[in-house]
């Protein structure tokens, strides 16, 4: 299945953990979470760990376009596999607002360049592979707030600059 479609609408959200919870959290994430998402339209690009961060995790999840994202979040936040384990995945963070809504500048997530190394930056990268920013639609799920102190570009490229992520064993953009 082709997902480029899925970076029309994506979420670069970053989660602050408890100290020492990262590894729980990827686990029931990995375990309980990625099926069930993209059984109901979303697609989830990516789930890291920043060395420079241990107590952080980052993840992509793409939408075909913005009301497939508040079908698909609807239906997941409302159905069994979330009501049955958030309160666990809840007790692992401190933060999960960092969350920026984003459009394609320039598509890439799902055909990245050959080589290792996987680096977000914050602004426009020369050597980037995919380029997003910030969608100016309003948040059309707010029950899951998003950043509003943009705009905001995001890069991801295969050298630095930027923060290195490491891929979590599930994650299919490496």
């Amino acid at each position: 299945m082709d997902f480029s479609s899925f970076e029309t609408v994506l979420e670069l959200r970053r989660y602050t953990l408890h100290p020492g919870r990262r590894d729980e959290l990827i686990a029931l994430f990995e375990r309980e979470f990625v099926s069930p998402q993209e059984a109901v339209g979303a697609h989830l690009f990516g789930l890291f760990r920043t060395p420079s961060s241990p107590d952080e995790f980052v993840w992509l999840r793409g939408f075909s376009s913005l009301a497939a994202r508040a079908d698909a979040l609807s239906a997941f936040y409302t159905g069994p596999v979330w009501r049955r384990f958030r309160d666990e995945a809840n007790a692992t963070m401190v933060d999960s607002d960092n969350v920026l809504l984003l459009r394609p500048v320039r598509r890439g997530l799902t055909s990245p360049p050959p080589g290792s190394g996987l680096y977000v930056s914050f602004e426009a990268s020369p050597s980037a592979f995919a380029v997003f920013e910030t969608e100016p639609a309003p948040n059309n799920f707010p029950q899951l707030p998003v950043r509003t102190d943009g705009p905001f570009t995001v890069s991801f490229s295969r050298e630095s600059p930027g923060e290195r992520l490491e891929p979590t064993a599930r994650s299919p953009l490496r």
